[in-house]
């Protein structure tokens, strides 16, 4: 009789200690989750209040809200991501209007227009991909020096880039293609606009 009673309360001891244990871990898991979300929702506050500074909040957030684990709240990680998103951007479209410039159905002017698009809109990559270089190389007692050498060369891509939506408006084009063409360079403009509103942070 006495060893069932201690197998007995051994047994009621093992449960006790087991239920025990899965509530602590249950604590741990949902005190994990709570800061996780708090963390979480800190890089987006960071981010939100940092696109709010740009020209485009609504496009700055959109386009980086992705990365926020990456930029956490570090202003030269933002600065970077968004450099490299304007890149890629501005990549993408200049693969786009040599893709579209091939189109038989274009006029004169449209393919005159086209090309000199792609002449500038490779020329703001070369200065996005220069600007991308300095910041990722930022040291010494000169950074201001540096910061504004990049603000140069975001302008200088800006003012390429604008160069090429001034061809489409002077012609008043209305062509399917060329607007698609239009449309992927103004957002290259504004991301790049907002990647030079952010360089501010910086400074």
């Amino acid at each position: 009789m006495a060893a069932k009673i201690t197998s007995s309360s051994s047994s009621s001891s093992f449960n006790v200690l087991a239920l025990l244990l899965t509530l602590l871990l249950c604590i741990s898991t949902d005190v994990q989750l709570s800061l996780a979300d708090t963390t979480s929702k800190t890089y987006t506050n960071y981010l939100q209040t940092a696109c709010n500074s740009t020209t485009y909040p609504q496009l700055c957030f959109k386009s980086l809200s992705s990365y926020t684990s990456t930029i956490k709240t570090n202003d030269l990680k933002l600065c970077r991501t968004a450099l490299t998103v304007t890149l890629k951007a501005a990549s993408n479209t200049s693969s786009l209007v040599k893709a579209l410039s091939k189109q038989k159905s274009l006029s004169k002017t449209e393919a005159g227009i086209i090309k000199d698009c792609i002449e500038v809109i490779g020329d703001s990559i070369d200065e996005l991909n220069q600007s991308l270089k300095a910041l990722g190389s930022l040291k010494g007692s000169d950074i201001e020096f540096q910061i504004a050498n990049i603000k140069t060369w975001i302008s200088a891509a800006i003012t390429d880039e604008d160069t090429c939506t001034e061809g489409f408006e002077e012609r008043n084009i209305t062509d399917e293609v060329m607007i698609k063409i239009r449309k992927s360079i103004v957002n290259v403009t504004r991301l790049t606009s907002n990647a030079l509103a952010l360089i501010n942070i910086l400074s």
